[in-house]
């Protein structure tokens, strides 16, 4: 049980709010963010509310998720980095659907915590012999540069294959899936403009 010295000493740094925050930037729900990091939708309810405040192993659980530091969560805004760096040694790797056995790709966020950013970006695998992503929809732009193999790319009624080398810009908005093009693993970066729903 926390004393009101240490509960208040944290109630400043907000860190219930700043999750939620990261979590409706990505469009995660409460039991996809869960899914993430093996924490119980109720809990993660209770921190975001304030009700709770997390252990450090599992703020840095969460954080894992959005490829962030634990500093994000105890800095002021004024303070954070106006050039930060993200190590492939740190990057977790999720995949498209939380609960699939099979899905349509992997992603690996290359966001750090720089607050006022205006887009955010991800490396993303697509495996061969999968279904299509699920046809999804979010606000800003989006451009996908394919870095190895063949990426199809369905935006509204049209289907785009993409070679290696080949770059798609389109409004992201439009409803959009991806799926990788034969038999070899595709990898593609992919770059979203902010926008209060964006997510790869």
């Amino acid at each position: 049980m926390l004393s009101q010295t240490l509960a208040t000493g944290l109630a400043q740094y907000e860190i219930g709010a700043k999750i939620k925050a990261l979590r409706v930037a990505k469009g995660l729900g409460q039991v996809e963010l869960g899914a993430h990091t093996g924490l119980s939708a109720a809990l993660l309810s209770k921190i975001e509310r304030g009700q709770l405040f997390p252990t450090l192993p599992t703020l840095l659980r969460i954080a894992l998720v959005f490829g962030i530091g634990l500093e994000h969560f105890f800095i002021e805004d004024k303070q954070q980095p106006a050039v930060a760096v993200t190590r492939r040694k740190s990057r977790i790797r999720l995949p498209d659907r939380a609960a699939s056995e099979e899905p349509s790709y992997f992603f690996e966020s290359l966001d750090f915590p720089l607050n006022d950013r205006t887009m955010s970006a991800y490396y993303a695998i697509f495996p061969p012999g999968r279904k299509p992503s699920a046809t999804h929809q979010h606000d800003g732009e989006e451009l996908v540069y394919v870095l190895k193999a063949q990426l199809v790319i369905s935006v509204g009624k049209s289907e785009h294959v993409l070679e290696e080398g080949d770059a798609m810009h389109f409004a992201a908005d439009t409803p959009h899936s991806y799926r990788c093009h034969g038999r070899t693993t595709a990898t593609a970066l992919v770059v979203v403009s902010a926008g209060k729903k964006s997510r790869l």
